[in-house]
């Protein structure tokens, strides 16, 4: 995903993460993946909020880019898995430097977060 695609998903998906408390530290969108760092509440699983996040902005971004309604005729937009893990204290900044330099490993990556730029 690039240019207004990417830009749309990234607001649907602070949308979504909004909805359900869940709190962006940091994020990188790459043209065939996303990466977030994000502090959720206990009561909300890390699938369900997977199946939020990717189901919802699937749908709206259809509804939205006809585009994707050619390329994705019948399909999904995202893939079925991903892959999570819990950060400690300790590395929290490791990984949230990660996710920041994403943009140089995949070239133009858009980093956002849940505030607004």
């Amino acid at each position: 995903m690039t240019g207004e695609i990417a830009r749309r998903a990234i607001e649907l998906i602070r949308e979504t993460c909004s909805i359900y408390y869940v709190e962006i530290l940091t994020g990188s969108m790459s043209p065939d993946h996303a990466h977030m760092l994000v502090s959720i509440p206990p009561s909300l699983s890390i699938s369900k909020l997977m199946q939020y996040t990717k189901g919802r902005s699937s749908r709206k971004l259809m509804q939205e880019f006809a585009s994707l309604r050619k390329r994705y005729w019948g399909q999904h937009i995202w893939g079925r898995g991903y892959f999570v893990t819990s950060v400690g204290e300790l590395n929290e900044q490791q990984v949230q430097t990660y996710i920041e330099t994403q943009e140089q490993h995949h070239g133009n990556a858009d980093n956002f977060s849940i505030s607004p730029h």
